[in-house]
């Protein structure tokens, strides 16, 4: 993770090229996705414990540019573009940091190592946490902790080539320790009252977000004031959705997470394998459950009492076909 404090770096450094690391993690929507693109608030939820390592060892003069991860291995000249945006990561970082006189940032070669728990395609923030353990990890091998600022443009630059025209919450998402309230140009933590456990499950089918999208906004331009009613409520959720975190009332939270699931069942963007998993989660009396991201795929998430209740209700997801589970939680640990 990097630090929410400027580089202290002066302007030119002598320091050698080091291995260096960093450490970012997923996130997913509790609150607000598909209303968000009509200016609606969100809260974005960090996934702390799916994360992504990301090592940066500096290669001899001469070398090229290296990548190991899951889905390439060798020079990033022969690098399919699937990986592109992490390409990104480890140039635009050292564009950046030669910018500001850094020295070696300019003619150092890195290899690059990812290892990554973040699925890919299920609404998790995969490949902005990539591109956030990365940058940092490149950072940190020439001896420069990038400011907050710096940090979230970095990965906003590797989020464009993935998605073109990317709103902020995946960047925002994968570097918090806590809630992110995300609305217009207002992006701010949630104070939290207590400890919030959630499940996320994975219905092992990639979400469909851009059709989604392209779904909504279709519904919208045939039937504009029902989508904006939808929109609206969904709005008044995510609010009433903060104030129960930082009341600490979880029950109040899980019954938020249950009407927004119904709302976003209206505008289409649920899906078979997403209702079962959100019915299992219920039948294991989980306080809420819905699914979570573009939807049409993906995964739900659900919230539990604690920890002893996150595990029926993994097993009730796992029972209901779940690819992948799991369990996180935020807040401070009860006493």
């Amino acid at each position: 993770m990097t630090s929410n404090h400027p580089a202290t770096a002066p302007t030119t450094t002598t320091a050698i090229p080091r291995v260096g690391s960093s450490v970012s993690h997923g996130k997913t929507i509790l609150i607000g996705e598909h209303a968000v693109v009509y200016g609606a608030p969100a809260l974005v939820l960090p996934v702390t414990d799916v994360r992504v390592t990301a090592t940066a060892t500096p290669l001899p003069a001469g070398a090229e540019h290296t990548l190991r991860s899951s889905v390439h291995t060798g020079p990033v000249s022969t690098a399919p573009a699937a990986v592109l945006p992490t390409v990104t990561a480890v140039t635009a970082t050292l564009r950046h940091l030669a910018g500001l006189g850094i020295d070696h940032a300019a003619d150092t070669a890195f290899d690059v190592v990812v290892d990554s728990a973040v699925p890919t395609a299920r609404g998790m923030g995969s490949s902005a946490a990539v591109a956030a353990a990365v940058t940092a990890a490149v950072a940190d091998a020439l001896g420069v902790d990038l400011d907050a600022a710096a940090h979230h443009e970095l990965i906003q630059e590797c989020e464009r080539v993935a998605h073109g025209r990317p709103s902020g919450l995946d960047a925002r998402g994968v570097v918090a320790d806590e809630p992110v309230w995300f609305e217009t140009d207002v992006v701010e933590p949630v104070q939290l009252t207590g400890r919030f456990v959630f499940v996320v499950a994975d219905t092992g089918v990639p979400g469909h977000t851009r059709e989604a999208v392209a779904a909504v906004r279709a519904r919208h331009d045939r039937a504009p004031a029902m989508v904006d009613s939808v929109v609206e409520r969904i709005g008044g959720l995510a609010r009433q959705a903060r104030g129960t975190l930082v009341d600490g009332d979880a029950q109040a939270l899980g019954a938020t997470m249950d009407a927004a699931h119904e709302l976003l069942s209206t505008l289409d963007v649920s899906s078979g394998d997403l209702d079962r998993l959100v019915g299992a989660a219920r039948s294991a009396d989980a306080l809420g459950a819905k699914l979570t991201g573009g939807g049409r795929g993906g995964c739900v998430l659900a919230l539990a009492a604690d920890d002893e209740h996150a595990a029926r209700i993994t097993a009730a997801l796992r029972g209901a076909g779940a690819a992948g589970t799991w369990t996180t939680s935020i807040g401070a640990r009860a006493s």
